[in-house]
């Protein structure tokens, strides 16, 4: 048995819908820009950019119900709705032909972010990383298995905010695919078991305000509901 110097923290995990067990949560890969009309929101050309990704730590993830903190250092935190891919199998340099071959499952997640930080960041050529890993900035749902759901290509993604409708799309728009985006991945690494994959938003990302109910949901895999705690 090994020992540690000091107490190792808990597995990471999520929930899987209809069961006890939990999905255990490896690295959160998360993929920028993925919607042509989001892209457009924030001043990019979605026909000229190549996929990019970002990371957030797998204890960013939280369950997407109670109430979600509203982090430190932050005025302007932001809303983005996602579909989430939960990998079940290694895989490096995969064709997207046998990619979504890798996939356990899919959820609903939401990439908070802490805007200003964010722009402050982008102006000054600086990582993303203090508005996108921050504690909590990623709640997600329950996973759907792939066994019970199938791969979604298509179907709405929206989010609400105190019943107002904030973001609308469907899956269909996503500019690189689930099986792009797992095979782009494995490119620069091996994904593992374990790994999560947030797919992009699409366009209609906002503010949110302590107190503010937000809802949302993929066709096909699940909804959420969660509140924004007090600063």
């Amino acid at each position: 048995m090994t020992d540690f110097v000091i107490q190792p923290a808990p597995q990471p995990s999520v929930a899987v819908a209809g069961s006890q067990a939990r999905f255990p949560i490896r690295r959160v890969f998360c993929v920028g820009r993925n919607y042509a009309a989001h892209a457009r929101e924030m001043g990019k050309d979605p026909d000229r950019e190549p996929p990019f990704f970002f990371t957030k730590p797998a204890d960013a993830v939280v369950a997407a119900e109670g109430t979600v903190p509203y982090p430190p250092l932050t005025e302007n935190l932001h809303h983005e709705i996602e579909l989430v891919v939960a990998i079940g199998k290694p895989g490096a340099n995969v064709k997207p032909a046998q990619a979504l071959d890798l996939v356990w499952g899919y959820g609903v997640g939401v990439d908070l972010t802490r805007r200003d930080l964010q722009d402050v960041a982008k102006k000054m050529s600086r990582p993303w990383d203090w508005s996108k890993s921050f504690d909590a900035s990623g709640p997600c749902g329950p996973l759907q298995p792939v066994s019970a759901i199938g791969h979604p290509a298509q179907g709405a993604i929206w989010l609400k905010v105190n019943g107002e409708p904030r973001q609308q799309g469907d899956l269909n728009e996503l500019i690189w695919p689930v099986a792009d985006v797992i095979a782009y991945i494995s490119e620069a690494m091996t994904l593992q078991p374990g790994d999560l994959i947030f797919t992009g938003t699409p366009a209609g990302v906002g503010a949110l305000n302590p107190g503010d109910k937000v809802t949302g949901g993929v066709e096909g895999v699940g909804e959420i509901a969660f509140s924004i705690g007090q600063r």
